[in-house]
């Protein structure tokens, strides 16, 4: 979490200030409607540039790192030490260490300096695309890139509405965030029951679920931008939201490839 006792000090303060300025021109006899119109008009257009410019770092971010991710994997995959390593205990590491990396930047994200949060997501990208290199010795290349491009299609889509919906989506947050325990839970249990059906079944649900979770958490980031813009916690929101929309498109791409995957 990105330290809500701190954000909520910041974002009292600036509603403080703001109200001081707004009632000393209020109170001011020069400041009449011809005056104070351009000013709300200005400010208005400066934090709607503020926004979008910080909701395009975090899309360039989470695309820079899928893009990152994606390179590692592939170049890993082709490489003559992708059979022994994940034919060895090594495995394990590469498996959890992308986890690790997530454990760090969530509950260690107050404590890190916006540059440390940097390196870590790249650090994170790194491994996660030596995680996800197996996939290119199960799939077909084309079947991943066609399935890769219906995610980023639907990310896109789900993304932009997320980002342009006025409907207050904070109720769904519980409900996704339980579906995605209950596919975990679902998971772990087809490990031992080997079950094809409940593994389609599974697949289905992941789709959605983190479909859903793509609007709900493109609609949470740019609402923190409100409590955030102006403070030192900007640069390191950035991070954090790009590692949130990161991680929402690359679950639902791998769930996809197991609908739309062709088995080599």
């Amino acid at each position: 979490m990105l330290g809500k006792t701190d954000i909520r000090g910041k974002r009292q303060s600036a509603v403080l200030n703001g109200e001081f300025y707004i009632m000393a021109n209020w109170s001011d006899p020069r400041a009449n409607a011809a005056y104070g119109a351009p000013r709300a008009g200005v400010a208005d257009a400066a934090f709607d540039a503020g926004l979008r410019s910080y909701m395009l770092s975090i899309y360039n971010y989470m695309a820079s790192g899928v893009l990152l991710t994606g390179v590692v994997a592939l170049l890993f995959a082709n490489s003559p030490f992708v059979v022994p390593v994940l034919s060895s205990p090594l495995r394990w590491v590469i498996m959890l260490a992308p986890l690790g990396f997530v454990m760090v930047l969530s509950f260690g994200i107050n404590r890190l300096s916006t540059f440390a949060a940097q390196a870590l997501f790249w650090a994170f990208a790194v491994a996660m695309g030596l995680s996800l290199s197996s996939i290119f010795l199960v799939y077909t290349g084309a079947s991943i890139a066609q399935t890769f491009f219906a995610s980023a299609a639907s990310f896109a889509g789900l993304s932009l509405y997320g980002y342009t919906t006025k409907k207050d989506l904070s109720g769904f947050g519980t409900f996704l965030i339980m579906g995605v325990v209950g596919l975990l839970v679902a998971s772990l249990i087809n490990i031992f029951l080997q079950s094809s059906v409940m593994s389609l079944i599974i697949s289905g649900v992941g789709v959605l679920l983190f479909a859903g979770l793509t609007v709900y958490d493109t609609q949470k980031i740019k609402s923190l931008y409100f409590q955030i813009a102006g403070s030192d916690m900007l640069g390191k929101s950035v991070v954090m939201g790009a590692l949130t929309l990161y991680l929402d498109f690359i679950n639902m791409f791998m769930f996809l490839l197991r609908f739309m995957g062709d088995r080599r």
